[in-house]
């Protein structure tokens, strides 16, 4: 049997969970010969939560240099990947994730070299190329390119559709996000508990986890946010605020600015992915601009407010998961107001996960294999 090199390419922290079930799924099967390769478009948070994974990267590219535009970005990962990886290895197929700088690079590179490309999380669209910014134009370019999308739902099949995109190309598989969740044991769970109690910060009933960092929430955006929540920390001095900081200067010292004073606030390091997981299934209240987040929420009936004006996952806001807030100081604040008044019993969602059953590897895995099987026929 004739092993099929398959490129897995990722660079972030996101890139890496949605990945890992899929390279996880294919490693199983004699016929392909995986070839993991990270960007480290954020080189801390990939490299760890693919040992979480028992994951590690045969290429580490190592793109990323201080305060670079997008443009310096771009060209450095192409050149990367152009001449350490595609022309050092035999690749029969290149696999992305999501939307990221990386994901464009990588469809890109694979393209000029007409080798197929597998797009993972195909068809999410916000159809305003500024929000999210430049996530947007990422995915919609990275789609022209790709020769099997995989779809997490039907709204995002049909968005593609819309494009001109061959029918034969799409296929729904949900969100491997998903499939993550239920690689969690246990044991993870309790190691994450843990990590708290070894911080000091209380997990109880009164939890609201915060997330923020998209590039186009930067300036006046991330102040109103902050403002907001700072509303919000003084005037339920009986509930804790935790946020992970991330590391982006645009948003760390602002943050910590607005925010290290209180008591009752937690300021952290980034977080991996079972300490971020266990925040989650735990919360009473999430606000969060990451698209992640708002896939995984649902899985535990946390009440999720998205500060963002957009969201490519309508899926959720459709479901009743999700709620859109932007950076509206007093959205911000009433929404949350519905919840934090209300015991967590109180403000469970009843709705199902929009976004997956967590079988999508074993889909995709499927679909891959049919695809060899009918070029080698043909």
């Amino acid at each position: 049997m004739e092993k099929k090199n398959i490129l897995f390419i990722f660079g972030t922290r996101p890139e890496v969970i949605k990945l890992a079930p899929l390279i996880i799924e294919l490693k199983k099967y004699p016929q392909y010969n995986v070839i993991i390769c990270n960007t480290e478009q954020q080189k801390e948070l990939s490299n760890q939560t693919l040992c979480y994974f028992n994951l590690k990267a045969d290429i580490n590219l190592d793109c990323m240099r201080e305060n670079q535009t997008l443009a310096d970005i771009q060209s450095r990962i192409i050149s990367s990947l152009e001449h350490e990886v595609f022309s050092k290895y035999n690749i029969d197929a290149t696999i992305v994730q999501g939307d990221t700088m990386t994901v464009l690079c990588g469809a890109l590179t694979s393209f000029y070299r007409k080798i197929p490309v597998f797009h993972v999380e195909a068809g999410l669209r916000s159809y305003d190329i500024f929000e999210p910014f430049p996530e947007e134009v990422m995915r919609q370019m990275t789609s022209r390119v790709t020769d099997l999308n995989f779809a997490p739902t039907e709204k995002n099949k049909q968005a593609l559709l819309k494009e001109g995109i061959d029918e034969n190309k799409i296929f729904v598989t949900g969100n491997t996000v998903i499939d993550a969740l239920f690689c969690l044991s246990e044991q993870t769970m309790n190691t994450s508990k843990k990590f708290y109690e070894t911080k000091n910060i209380e997990i109880n009933d009164k939890l609201v986890l915060i997330t923020v960092h998209r590039r186009e929430n930067h300036g006046e955006r991330i102040d109103h946010i902050l403002d907001a929540i700072e509303y919000l920390v003084k005037e339920y001095k009986d509930h804790q605020f935790i946020l992970p900081v991330h590391p982006n200067p645009n948003v760390r010292g602002k943050v910590y600015n607005k925010l290290d004073k209180y008591t009752n606030v937690s300021l952290l390091e980034p977080l991996d992915y079972p300490n971020l997981v266990y925040l989650m299934k735990n919360a009473k209240l999430i606000l969060t601009d990451s698209g992640g987040i708002q896939e995984e929420a649902p899985s535990f009936g946390c009440p999720t407010f998205v500060m963002r004006y957009e969201t490519e996952r309508q899926e959720g806001i459709d479901a009743g998961v999700s709620v859109l807030v932007g950076a509206d100081y007093d959205k911000i604040i009433s929404k949350s107001e519905e919840i934090l008044n209300q015991n967590k019993e109180q403000t469970r969602l009843k709705a199902q996960n929009p976004y997956g059953k967590g079988d999508s590897a074993k889909i995709i895995e499927k679909i891959i294999s049919n695809y060899f099987d009918n070029k080698k026929a043909s």
